[in-house]
């Protein structure tokens, strides 16, 4: 399941003629998490701690993207391996910033609701809309993916660069049998085309 809009950035002055950069958003899910938001509205109003993060604001450092306040350690990202860098320095537990109730079972394995799962889903979607704008709005020109999960134990959200050859995600989303997942990617239509078809790492 996909939806795409058409946006654009504002008009690029200089000496030369008025260029528009088009900027494309793409939301993608797997069925599980298409069953799950069904025909609610896809977003919630950010808790204060997402708030937070979005004042924090996004940076691009060399070839990462990182949280502004994580800038400091670009200069120890993998270069072999940017895209899984970003996604282990972006990671954390949307149910560590979202009002749910995490119970355990007996085993002591962490419990969540259907529809704290679905509080979950709602919250990242609309975070990660947050950074696809903050992303849009760096003076360099990039394509981001923001993917947020939720299941039975916990929810997740992280965010990497979008770069051709390379993905943290396999490219069937219905293999996340036990995941709700959904996909945002935000940037130029140039670099989300370039990546479109191509082969998942």
């Amino acid at each position: 399941m996909s939806r795409d809009s058409p946006h654009r950035h504002p008009p690029v002055r200089g000496g030369g003629p008025v260029v528009q950069a088009p900027h494309v958003l793409s939301v993608r899910m797997n069925d599980a998490a298409a069953g799950t938001l069904g025909p609610r509205p896809l977003v919630a109003e950010l808790t204060p701690r997402l708030r937070a993060l979005v004042a924090e604001g996004v940076v691009l450092r060399g070839e990462v993207l990182v949280f502004a306040g994580h800038a400091d350690r670009a200069d120890t990202a993998d270069r072999t391996d940017l895209t899984g860098w970003e996604c282990t320095v972006s990671s954390f537990h949307l149910d560590d910033v979202v009002p749910v109730r995490v119970g355990h079972l007996d085993s002591r394995q962490p419990v969540v609701s259907e529809a704290d799962q679905l509080l979950m889903l709602r919250h990242g979607v609309g975070f990660a809309l947050e950074i696809v704008r903050l992303v849009r709005e760096l003076p360099e020109s990039v394509a981001v993916r923001c993917i947020v999960s939720a299941n039975s134990t916990n929810g997740t959200f992280r965010f990497h660069r979008i770069r051709s050859g390379e993905s943290w995600l396999q490219a069937d989303l219905d293999g996340y049998r036990s995941e709700k997942v959904v996909v945002v990617d935000g940037g130029p239509s140039s670099a989300l085309n370039a990546v479109a078809g191509q082969p998942r790492a």
